[in-house]
This record gives structure tokens, C-alpha cells and sequence, in this order.
């Protein structure tokens, strides 16, 4: 029975003709979201292309700590499996290999702001240059005739007075525009996101009617696996040195600054007598600064790199929902111009952990109005 419902399946979608002569090319990550997004794109009769970036160059170290991540050996599979699908949907499907800009323009930014004791987000950094950028690029200099590019994300599209507003999606625990927020309008105007309007129960309750070999996937990639990233360093890169106190006092040794972040407490390996936090990365000196929690929280930020999508300039003071990383709840806060393209952002409450080089988001209801790199924390003390 299960067989036959497969054939019957396959032989609707090669039934299908297309309606709408517009030409979609669907960025495939061999995952269920975007698998989802192809089917339910194709149901509509549009002409879709299959797309898939090759990104990963044989790094020997990700290779032993395993396949699950967005840069990593599994790459291959998913590029097996996305092809299937494609074969499965009855659509062309091309492989674009992006490996060189990718080391430079993520693997690259990735390693630097991290030896520069900074956090960075190599996701939002994918996203505009490599997935919405080259990956297009290349696609239109080999050939491939396409009007828009849609991917599996979940986030919303809207058009309002001639501008594309960025939104968040309907499935809100689910909603990645903190990674999608850097997008040009210029990209938003060619792009669509078929998940907005689902829940990822949803997503998978279709991609399992369709018997889609996706429906039963991983829930998510970390972008090396286990979040190993000191594999992505030569040992030159990485030196050992101080962990101090605020007035300075030694405590112990580092195993290199890439290993910690703003607010980090496990893995310090020093003994003390209440929880110590990493409340300062001294790149100049190449020292850890640990403290107490309280010297953590911060009244505001400055952010720059600065990128509007519902405003056309930031010229006065906004009421917005702040987003200072991924896995934090949005907060009340106080947007304010700061020079040149530089943003103030002041919190209605002290929060923890500010860390530079993450992006911090700015919302009003549920509209991206912008947002920025974080440049420094305003501490609160």
C-alpha cells in the first residue's frame, strides 16, 4: 500500500502543469523546511528549479567530530538527498560550488571577530552574502532563468506603499528574521518564503503525507558540528594566556580567547569560592576578565553596520522590541540615532550578557524596521 501511494503522489506532480509561468528557483538544503517549501510551491503550478549550494572544502577536523552541521562532511548526503527530492518533484536541479567565498566571506569574518574577542553570527552573515548573494549570482552567470528565490525559511513577506517588509512568521517559537534581517530590499524583492504562514508541526505533517524522505529529519544544524569551532584554527591562532579579576588579579590560565564569550561561566577552569562570569575578552592583552554576575548587565547598546529595511533613515528616537541574540526573548527598549551609521539602543530593564559582534534587531510589532552589529555594551554600573 505504501508503495503505491508513493506512485500515486509522484504521478500528481508530474501531472501538474504550470498555471503561472513565473520561474522559481528553490534554495535546497536537503532538510524538510526547505523540501516543504518546494512542494508547496510546485502545488501552485509555478516552474521551480532546484538549488543547492556546496560549501564545505574537506576541513580534515570536522570530518572526526561528525556530520551534523551546515558547514561539515554531511554535505554530501544533503545534496544526494535534495537531488531525490527534486527527481521526486519533477523539477531541474544544480549544484553551485561556493566553497572559496564561502571560507572568505563566513569562515573568514568567522575566525577574525573571534580573535578579536568578539561574538560572531556566521548565519546572518550566510544569509546575505553566500545564500541570497553568490549562490544567485552564480546560478544566473551558468544560465538558470528564474524571476524569484525561495527558501524554507520561516519569517513573512509584505508589500506595503512600494516597499517589502520583513515580518515575523506565524510560528513565532519557529521565526528566524533575527537571521534574515540584513537582507537588502533589493533581495527581499526577489524573494519568497512559503513557511510563513505554517507551524513546523505543520511543515512536517505535510512533507510525512508526501512521503517526503525529509519528514523525519534532524530538527536543526548547528553551523559546525556540536558547536565545535575551535576545529576551524591552527594551532598559531590559538594561544593560552591570563585569567584575571577585575582589579587585575591573576586566577588562572586560558586555553585561548576563542573558547569564550560574554557571560560564560562553565569551562573556566578556576577555583573561587562564588560563580564567576566572563564579563570582559582583553584581545590586547590577550587576557580573560571574569567578575560577578551583576557586572554582566547592561542599560543599552551601540550598534553599527547598521541595516534599515521598514525606514528609510534612522533621524529620531523609535519605541521597538529588541533582539540581542538568537535564544533570547525580545524587549522593550528605545531606539535612538548615534552619528554615522550607529544606533543607540536603551533596554526599559538591564540585561545580561551584551555581547559585541552579535547583531542586536530592531521590531515593532511584528516588522523588522532594522538592525545592527553590536559595537559595545552601555553597562549598567
Amino acid at each position: 500500500m505504501g508503495q503505491k501511494k508513493k506512485s500515486c503522489s509522484l504521478m500528481r506532480f508530474k501531472m501538474i502543469t504550470s498555471r503561472n509561468k513565473i520561474k522559481i528557483a528553490v534554495g535546497l538544503s536537503g532538510g524538510v523546511d526547505s523540501s516543504v517549501a518546494a512542494v508547496l510551491l510546485k502545488e501552485k503550478g509555478y516552474d521551480l528549479i532546484g538549488v543547492t549550494m556546496e560549501i564545505f572544502d574537506g576541513c580534515g577536523e570536522l570530518k572526526e567530530i561528525g556530520r551534523h552541521g551546515c558547514y561539515g562532511p554531511g554535505e554530501t548526503e544533503d545534496v544526494e538527498t535534495a537531488a531525490r527530492i527534486c527527481k521526486r518533484l519533477d523539477i531541474p536541479y544544480y549544484t553551485f560550488d561556493l566553497k572559496e567565498a564561502y571560507r572568505k566571506h563566513v569562515i573568514g569574518y568567522f575566525k577574525r571577530e573571534y580573535l578579536l574577542g568578539r561574538t560572531p553570527n556566521p548565519c546572518v552573515v550566510c544569509n546575505q552574502r553566500i545564500k541570497f548573494g553568490f549562490l544567485l549570482k552564480k546560478a544566473i552567470e551558468k544560465g538558470v532563468d528564474f524571476q524569484f528565490f525561495a527558501t524554507g525559511h520561516y519569517a513573512k513577506l509584505t508589500k506595503t506603499g512600494g516597499r517589502f517588509l520583513l515580518k515575523k512568521a506565524e510560528d513565532r517559537s519557529k521565526d528566524q528574521t533575527y537571521f534574515l534581517y540584513r537582507l537588502t530590499r533589493k533581495q527581499l524583492s526577489r524573494t519568497l518564503f512559503p513557511l510563513g504562514e505554517y507551524t513546523k508541526a505543520k511543515v512536517r505533517k505535510i512533507a510525512r503525507s508526501m512521503e517526503l524522505e525529509t519528514a523525519y529529519g534532524a530538527e536543526s544544524q548547528d553551523f559546525v558540528a556540536r558547536n565545535d569551532y575551535a576545529v576551524l584554527f591552527n594551532e598559531e591562532e590559538v594561544k593560552s594566556g591570563d585569567i584575571v579579576d577585575e582589579n587585575l588579579n591573576l586566577l588562572g590560565r586560558h586555553r585561548g580567547i576563542i573558547h569564550y564569550t560574554i557571560g560564560q561561566r562553565r569551562g573556566l577552569g578556576i577555583a573561587s569560592d562564588r560563580p564567576l562570569y566572563v564579563t570582559k575578552i582583553d584581545t590586547e592583552n590577550n587576557r580573560i576578565v571574569v567578575g560577578d554576575r551583576e557586572n554582566l548587565f547592561s542599560k543599552g547598546l551601540i550598534a553599527k553596520d547598521l541595516n534599515l529595511v521598514a525606514i528609510d533613515r534612522l533621524d529620531r528616537q523609535h519605541k521597538i522590541g529588541a533582539k540581542i541574540r538568537l535564544n533570547h526573548q525580545e524587549i522593550p527598549a528605545t531606539l535612538f540615532p548615534h552619528g554615522n551609521d550607529r544606533a543607540k539602543i536603551l533596554f526599559n530593564t538591564p540585561q545580561m550578557s551584551v555581547a559585541p559582534g552579535q547583531s542586536a534587531v530592531f521590531y515593532r510589532g511584528d516588522t523588522v524596521l532594522g538592525g545592527g552589529i553590536i559595537e559595545r555594551a552601555l553597562r549598567s554600573n
